[in-house]
């Protein structure tokens, strides 16, 4: 049985980790599987089936280590010697094929050379995940020579691959482009347990779930949404997650008073009864790769509400769904649209992603 690895930085809660997860446990029954994560303590750590080995290089969630030991670990990845020591010590030799899931760290570590089938998955416009400053310029020049050291490189969407090759037009590996899968029997279970009671029928409601960081845009979604109640189209906005800029977002919703009608609800382990239970689904991200959240919004049926990203290709055949320009002006319109909609929609189709799991078998081998 070939023996695969895949690293990823850990097993929080997030879209491309809930993919690992959910591709580990499809595999495992074909080929013998390791998640190898740098920190352990992750919340979808308990959803990995016994038959996939998880292993961590260090134990302990990011999040619970001090300054001095992030920059150890930061140093071991970025200082070539202490990187090629870490891999062989987990990596190198044990392996059939070596599998890099996320952008960065993971990356870095499995680059590192050695006789194994190496690939790496990329699921972010690379252009601009990280940025535009003086850090961003270090980790692209770091990344284009790390990428060089792959055979494939799978991207989750179309668009994501052309920003590559705009980024690294120079790049030899095979690439591909594979849709995340989504094992949406965990989804439609998870959507049945709890009663997301957070959420008030008396209003329509729109829920976006997603983290508090620039990405997704939570902020400007804050002006859209007061210009909306202003004009009497009365409705609530729930954000399921949280992030960095949350205290920056609660002050944006203070100032605009509506803490009623705009609400925070943090992150949640299940946030499947929320989705179900709201009447849209809604991101307004500035950028996006393939996400996992409309994978789940369409197991769960949702009419669907983002801006103009790579996420458009999720929502091809979608009946259900509104694409609008990334832009206030845009998310007002295509908000106001769903909230004055009568027009009977579409017949909901029954979610079905199976060939991804063949297309990975392929790109894996035999």
């Amino acid at each position: 049985m070939k023996k695969i690895v895949f690293g990823i930085t850990g097993l929080t809660l997030g879209g491309a980790e809930r993919v690992l997860v959910d591709i580990a446990n499809a595999l495992c029954e074909h080929y013998d599987i390791t998640i190898l994560t740098l920190y352990g303590g992750g919340a979808f750590e308990k959803e990995v089936s016994k038959r996939v080995h998880l292993q961590s290089i260090y134990p302990q969630a990011r999040e619970k280590m001090n300054k001095i030991q992030k920059y150890k670990i930061s140093l071991s990845l970025l200082i070539p010697f202490l990187r090629e020591k870490m891999y062989k010590r987990w990596i190198k030799g044990k392996y059939d094929v070596e599998v890099a899931f996320l952008e960065g760290p993971m990356t870095w570590l499995f680059s590192s050379p050695s006789s194994s089938k190496k690939i790496v998955w990329i699921h972010n416009d690379i252009k601009a995940v990280f940025g535009t400053g003086h850090k961003a310029k270090l980790k692209n020049k770091m990344n284009k020579k790390m990428y060089e050291h792959y055979h494939d490189l799978v991207f989750v969407s179309k668009d994501n691959l052309e920003k590559f090759k705009e980024a690294y037009p120079e790049n030899k590996s095979q690439k591909h482009v594979i849709y995340n899968y989504i094992n949406k029997e965990v989804v439609l279970e998870k959507s049945g347990k709890g009663n997301a009671k957070e959420i008030k029928e008396d209003l329509p409601s729109f829920v976006q779930v997603s983290r508090l960081t620039e990405q997704k845009a939570v902020e400007r979604l804050v002006g859209v949404h007061k210009r909306l109640i202003d004009e009497k189209y009365n409705h609530r906005i729930y954000i399921v997650g949280d992030g960095p800029l949350r205290e920056k977002v609660e002050q944006k919703i203070k100032e605009h008073h509506v803490e009623d009608t705009f609400i925070l609800l943090g992150a949640k382990k299940n946030p499947y009864p929320y989705m179900k239970k709201a009447d849209y689904f809604l991101l307004a991200s500035y950028y996006e790769g393939y996400p996992m959240v409309l994978l789940e919004a369409k197991v769960l049926k949702k009419p669907i509400l983002i801006t103009d990203t790579a996420a458009r290709e999720v929502l091809t055949n979608y009946d259900q769904g509104l694409i609008v320009t990334n832009d206030k002006a845009g998310i007002y319109e295509g908000m106001k649209e769903f909230l004055t909609r009568t027009k009977k929609r579409g017949r909901k189709k029954e979610f079905s992603n199976e060939e991804i799991i063949e297309e990975i078998k392929e790109l894996l081998g035999d």
